[in-house]
C-alpha cells in the first residue's frame, strides 16, 4: 500500500462527491417531467415517440401494469437479440464473416444483455459481428439500464405519494431516461473516449506483421460507443475479451479514471434524487454515506490483500518482480498497478457493472473475496443504475423494521407505516437472491458437467463456480475467468440472470404500489429518524449482517479456506 494509491482513491472520491448534487438534480428534473436545458431539442422528439408508439403520456399505471409493461419489453428485446445472434452470418456489417452464434450461447448472451448483466461466455472479437454488437447488444445496454432506473424511480414515487393507486407511466419513464439521460451522456462520453484513442469504425480487422515475421490480427470496430453505455449503464460487456484491460478499450490513465467515475456517477446521483423527491435531503445523504462507507471498506481490504507479501506468491514471482513494489501483480496491467486495479475491481462489483481492468481470478484469496462479497451484498453499494438504489431501499425498510422492533412500536419510514405486507415483499426480495445462487452452486459443484469446466482444484475451483452464479444473479457479469463453459453452464446461467433480475423487481414494484396507497402520518417522538448518522450505521449493519449470515458458510469453503491454505504455503 502506498501514498500514491491512497491519493488516487481520495481524488476519485472527491470528484465523485462533487458530481452527486448536480447529477441528482438533473435526474429528478428528467424523471419528474420538469423542464431541462435539453427540452428545446428533445421535447419534440419525445412527443413524436409517444405519437408513433400510441402512448398516452398523461395516463399513469398501477404497479401491476408497470410490472407487466417492464416484463413485456424485456421479453420482446430478449427474443430480438436472440434472433439477431442466430442470423448474424446472413446479415450485413460482418466484415470478418463470423458464423451464427450457437443456440445455447445465443440464449445465454440474450439473457445476459437483457438483464444488464453482460456475462460473456464467448470471445467477443471472434464471435459477435458489428451489427450484432450495435443492434443487439449496445441497444440492450440502453434498455436494460433504463429499466433499472425507472423501477427505482417507481419505488421512490411509492414512498413519496399518499393514497395513490399509481406509480407513474413505464413508457414515459423509459423514453425520458433513454432520451434525456443515457443518450446525450453517451454521445459526449464516446467522443471523449475517441479523443483518448478508443477506435470507432466499421473496418475489417487489420493484419499486422511483427518484427519476428509473424502475422498478428488487430481487432477494432465501434468500440467507443459500446464502451460509453457499457460504463454509464453499469452493463460491463467488453468489446474485446480482455475488457477494460485492453488498450483499445482503456488506453490511458484518463480513460481509466473516466470509466470508474462513470460507473458510480448515476447511482450516486440517484441517492440525491431520492432525498429531493421525498422531501428529505438528509435521508438521501444518509443513504449515500452508508454506500460510501461500504465502498471504502471493500477497497481498503482488497488493496491491503493485493499489496500484502504472501510468502508462497512472493517466492514464486520474486525474480519477475524484483524491481517492483511488493505485492501480487498476477493478472494485473503494469500500467494500472495494484492500486488502480483494486479500485476498479471494487467499484465494478459494488455496482452491477462487471467491466474489469484486471483479472479477479488472479487476485489473492482475500483480495478476490472482496469483489465476490460486494456482489453477495446485493450490489447495493451504489449498485447498478437504479438497481443499487431500489436494492438499498429494501434494506432501508428492513432497517426501519428492526428499529421499530427495538422500541416496540409500528415502524415508520418517511411518514409511512411499515406493515406486514411491506416486510414480506422486502424479505422476498432478500431471499430470492441467495436462494438462486446457493442452489445453482450446490448443483454444479456436484454434477460432472459442472466439475469438468473448473480449471482449478480445491477451494479456488469452488470459488470460480460460486462467483459465476453470484455474478449472474447479481447482474454483474464479471468472472473468476478460470471457469470454462459448456451447454449446461450456458443454459443455467441464463436462468440465473433472469431470476436475479426480474423475479426480484416484482417485489420492489409491489412494495412501491403498497406504499403509494398509504396515508402519510406525522412524525412522533418515537419515530426513528432516517437522516442521521445513527441510521446510516444501522443501515450498514443490516446490509453486512444479512450478507454475512447468508453467505459466510459458502465463503468459508472458498476464499477463506484458500487464504488459510495460502498462509501454509499451498497454492491453487
Amino acid at each position: 500500500m502506498t501514498v500514491n494509491g491512497w491519493l488516487q482513491y481520495a481524488v476519485y472520491s472527491l470528484v465523485l462527491l462533487a458530481t452527486v448534487r448536480p447529477v441528482g438534480i438533473y435526474l429528478e428534473h428528467v424523471l419528474e417531467g420538469r423542464r431541462t436545458w435539453l427540452d428545446p431539442l428533445l421535447r419534440p422528439v419525445e412527443r413524436l415517440i409517444y405519437r408513433l408508439c400510441g402512448v398516452n403520456a398523461d395516463a399513469e399505471m398501477s404497479w401491476r401494469e408497470y410490472a407487466f409493461a417492464m416484463l413485456g419489453l424485456s421479453a420482446a428485446t430478449l427474443v430480438f437479440t436472440y434472433v439477431i445472434e442466430r442470423l448474424q452470418a446472413n446479415l450485413p456489417w460482418n466484415p470478418q464473416h463470423l458464423a451464427n452464434v450457437p443456440t445455447d450461447l445465443a440464449w445465454n448472451t440474450a439473457a445476459s444483455f437483457t438483464t444488464n448483466t453482460n456475462w460473456q461466455f464467448y470471445t467477443p472479437e471472434s464471435t459477435i459481428s458489428y451489427l450484432t454488437e450495435m443492434l443487439g447488444l449496445a441497444t440492450h445496454n440502453f434498455w436494460s439500464a433504463a429499466v433499472g432506473i425507472v423501477v427505482a424511480v417507481a419505488l421512490v414515487r411509492g414512498i413519496k405519494r399518499t393514497q395513490s393507486s399509481t406509480i407513474g407511466n413505464f413508457w414515459v419513464d423509459m423514453t425520458r431516461t433513454t432520451l434525456y439521460i443515457l443518450t446525450p451522456a453517451c454521445i459526449l462520453y464516446a467522443l471523449l473516449l475517441v479523443w483518448q484513442g478508443v477506435p470507432q469504425n466499421l473496418h475489417a480487422y487489420t493484419a499486422a506483421h511483427t518484427v519476428e515475421g509473424a502475422t498478428q490480427t488487430i481487432g477494432q470496430g465501434p468500440v467507443a460507443s459500446q464502451e460509453a453505455i457499457k460504463m454509464l449503464g453499469t452493463n460491463g460487456g467488453g468489446f474485446f475479451n480482455a475488457n477494460s484491460a485492453h488498450p483499445y478499450e482503456n488506453p490511458t490513465p484518463l480513460s481509466n479514471f473516466l470509466q470508474i467515475l462513470s460507473i458510480f456517477i448515476i447511482p450516486a446521483g440517484l441517492t440525491f434524487m431520492l432525498g429531493r423527491m421525498t422531501g428529505s435531503p438528509g435521508h438521501g445523504w444518509a443513504v449515500f454515506a452508508a454506500m460510501f462507507v461500504l465502498f471504502t471498506a471493500g477497497f481498503a481490504v482488497a488493496y491491503w490483500a493485493e499489496s500484502h507479501p504472501y510468502g508462497a506468491i512472493h517466492g514464486a514471482t520474486q525474480t519477475a518482480t524484483a524491481t517492483l513494489p511488493t505485492g501480487n501483480y498476477e493478472g494485473k496491467e503494469v500500467r494500472f498497478g495494484i492500486a488502480d486495479s483494486t479500485l476498479f475491481a471494487t467499484i465494478t462489483t459494488d455496482a452491477s457493472c462487471g467491466a474489469v481492468n484486471s483479472m479477479h481470478d488472479s487476485f489473492t484469496p482475500l483480495g478476490g473475496m472482496v469483489p465476490l462479497a460486494n456482489i453477495m451484498l446485493g450490489e447495493v453499494v451504489f449498485g447498478g443504475v437504479g438497481a443499487g438504489l431500489y436494492g438499498m431501499l429494501i434494506f432501508v425498510v428492513l432497517s426501519v423494521f428492526i428499529a421499530g422492533l427495538m422500541v416496540g412500536r409500528t415502524p415508520e419510514y418517511l411518514g409511512k407505516k411499515i406493515e406486514a405486507y411491506d416486510v414480506k415483499m422486502s424479505m422476498l426480495y432478500a431471499l430470492i437472491f441467495p436462494l438462486i445462487i446457493l442452489v445453482f452452486t450446490a448443483i454444479f459443484v456436484l454434477i460432472p458437467q459442472g466439475l469438468t469446466a473448473m480449471s482449478n482444484p480445491g477451494p479456488h475451483g469452488f470459488s470460480e463456480v460460486l462467483y459465476s452464479f453470484t455474478s449472474g444473479a447479481g447482474n454483474n457479469g464479471s468472472a473468476f475467468a478460470g471457469l470454462g463453459t459448456n451447454w449446461w453452464y450456458n443454459i443455467a446461467m441464463g436462468f440465473d440472470m433472469l431470476v436475479g433480475r426480474f423475479l426480484m423487481m416484482i417485489p420492489v414494484l409491489a412494495l412501491a404500489g403498497n406504499l403509494a396507497q398509504k396515508k402519510s402520518v406525522p412524525p412522533s417522538p418515537g419515530t426513528f429518524p432516517v437522516n442521521t448518522t445513527l441510521f446510516a450505521v444501522l443501515l450498514v449493519g443490516t446490509v453486512l449482517i444479512l450478507g454475512a449470515l447468508t453467505f459466510f458458510p459458502a465463503l468459508s469453503l472458498g476464499p477463506i479456506l484458500e487464504h488459510l491454505l495460502l498462509k501454509s504455503g499451498q497454492l491453487f
